[in-house]
């Protein structure tokens, strides 16, 4: 098993979810964050004015998968939140040990 955590643009949240969902990879959890990379955030324009958002709104899907679904779930979501622009976010892949359900106890795959 695997965790994906992918940290995209809010606006591309839809699109990722809906593309997932066409492919039955339906669980997931997602969180509003705020965070910066590169870009070092963004200038913005107030009142005529410009200033500095140091950490951009930004939006994290977690799922854990079978190995086997690994590479799929990753393709689905890069395809779906890019833009061509500088911060449309990173995707992480990580081990998972162990899953287990807490009402009925199954272990492991079963618990996905």
């Amino acid at each position: 098993m695997k965790k994906i955590e992918a940290i995209i643009r809010p606006e591309k949240l839809d699109d990722v979810k809906s593309a997932l969902e066409k492919e039955n990879l339906v669980s997931m959890t997602v969180t509003e964050i705020r965070g910066r990379g590169r870009q070092k955030g963004a200038k913005l324009m107030w009142r005529g004015d410009e200033y500095l958002v140091e950490m951009v709104p930004k939006t994290k899907i977690e799922m854990v998968v079978r190995d086997e679904d690994v590479e799929k779930a990753v393709k689905i979501i890069r395809e779906a939140a890019y833009t061509g622009n500088i911060g449309d976010g990173k995707i992480f892949v990580l081990s998972i040990e162990d899953a287990i359900r807490v009402r009925t106890g199954e272990r492991g795959e079963e618990a996905l």
